[in-house]
């Protein structure tokens, strides 16, 4: 998803380098035909979120790319890869631009479990590798320092407040989300991709019979 965003930014207009890796990516698809998201009965239907963000990855404009997934006990079934709309200053500011985006899909899609009969009493988490970033959403003095962010970001304080989610720390190596940020190398790829559920269509026939 992510090569396919970085490539949408120059849909208007491409260059060859661009149609090169287009035809990359369609390559990429045509060799992953039989992978799929297995999604498992009987897992523990609790909403959980993976947030992330590159810093400065757009070599034009300087802004960054921010990623989520989300998964309801078992496959992904929710995620994005968004170019920010500003550009951060620090590598704390866009990861906490990316939480941010996150907390409101979280909310919109605890209105929606909620209407399906699936609704989450505990607050949803949301995995974030930097420690400065949840820093600044759960503490109100550090916001001084954070003036210039759009204050439609700081909405996820009061997320927080309101028990509705709830921004834990993970190590950058199980952040899933990464995968939706920035180009990675085949086997970091590969971890998070197979992380998010996806995996071959016989694997899953296999477990299933089993």
């Amino acid at each position: 998803m992510f090569a396919a965003s970085l490539l949408a930014r120059f849909m208007h207009n491409p260059t060859r380098k661009h149609m090169g890796t287009a035809k990359r990516v369609l390559r990429y698809i045509q060799g992953t035909l039989d992978y799929g998201i297995a999604y498992e009965k009987g897992k523990d239907a609790v909403l959980t979120g993976y947030c992330d963000s590159d810093w400065a990855g757009s070599e034009d404009d300087m802004k960054s790319t921010s990623g989520y997934a989300f998964s309801f006990g078992s496959g992904a079934f929710s995620w994005a890869s968004i170019k920010q709309s500003s550009v951060a200053l620090s590598t704390a500011e866009a990861e906490y631009v990316s939480a941010a985006e996150a907390t409101a899909q979280a909310i919109w899609l605890r209105f929606v479990l909620s209407d399906f009969g699936e609704e989450q009493v505990e607050p949803t988490q949301i995995l974030c590798d930097n420690t400065s970033a949840i820093a600044i959403s759960k503490n109100p003095v550090a916001h001084h320092k954070t003036r210039h962010i759009n204050r439609r970001f700081h909405f996820i304080r009061d997320a927080l407040q309101n028990g509705e989610v709830d921004l834990i720390y993970c190590k950058t190596e199980e952040q899933v989300a990464d995968i939706f940020t920035k180009a990675l190398a085949r086997d970091r790829f590969e971890y998070l991709r197979k992380a998010l559920g996806v995996i071959l269509a016989k694997h899953l026939e296999v477990s299933v019979s089993v």
